[in-house]
């Protein structure tokens, strides 16, 4: 692992319960102030691949490495949890309180903050997001786009040094996915970012890579 790597993957395997096997050894590495793409058909295992650095789901082999320590058991993915922060594809599967604002405090709550703090950490991300007003919106009652930002939103109070994003731009319009690629642009956090939109992963990514046939290669 090279001093630079903020994730380290190596012959990495997982299968669905179903027994559909869709990462087959898959290598990859993140570097700080990377964007790294990873791009691919769907249903190459994109997700699970993210999901795997998370601890989320247990691949069958292999090693992953994030931020210097190797993650296997799931105390050893706990300890680094809090420093990674995983937008989910599917925006429903992040918001889960009543409110914007009690989302978006979640995790700076759970991370030790006090009520206050984790209060003007969650109206400061919504500002820098463009969603002034939006703390007291009932979150089911949300646009698609909106529940998006979000959902962004809910990580990036948590400040994380490594940001997962899986398709951002899902349900996003022209001009607030020009917003969120300002956004991205302007963060120092090395990021891996899955997404089928070219145009946006263009203005981005600073490295791509493919996966195909469970594993990785030069896009």
């Amino acid at each position: 692992m090279s001093a630079a790597d903020l994730i380290t993957v190596k012959n990495l395997h997982f299968t669905f319960p179903t027994g559909r096997k869709v990462l087959n050894g898959v290598d990859l590495y993140l570097r700080t102030g990377e964007r790294l793409a990873l791009i691919g058909a769907n249903g190459a295992g994109k997700s699970s691949l993210l999901h795997c650095l998370m601890g989320l789901v247990t691949a069958e082999n292999g090693e992953i490495a994030i931020l210097g320590s190797r993650c296997e058991t799931e105390s050893e993915f706990c300890a680094v949890r809090g420093r990674v922060g995983l937008l989910f594809q599917d925006s429903d599967d992040q918001l889960f309180c009543p409110t914007v604002l009690e989302d978006v405090m979640f995790g700076p709550l759970n991370l030790g903050q006090s009520r206050d703090d984790a209060r003007k950490i969650a109206m400061q991300t919504l500002a820098d997001l463009g969603l002034d007003g939006f703390e007291t919106r009932i979150t089911y009652q949300l646009s698609g786009g909106e529940k998006r930002l979000v959902a962004l939103a809910t990580v990036l109070a948590m400040s994380p040094e490594i940001l997962l994003l899986d398709e951002p731009t899902n349900g996003l319009d022209a001009d607030v996915e020009q917003l969120l690629i300002a956004i991205l642009r302007s963060l120092s956090q090395a990021m891996v970012i899955i997404s089928h939109d070219h145009l946006f992963l263009d203005q981005v990514a600073t490295r791509s890579v493919r996966l195909q046939d469970g594993v990785i290669s030069k896009a």
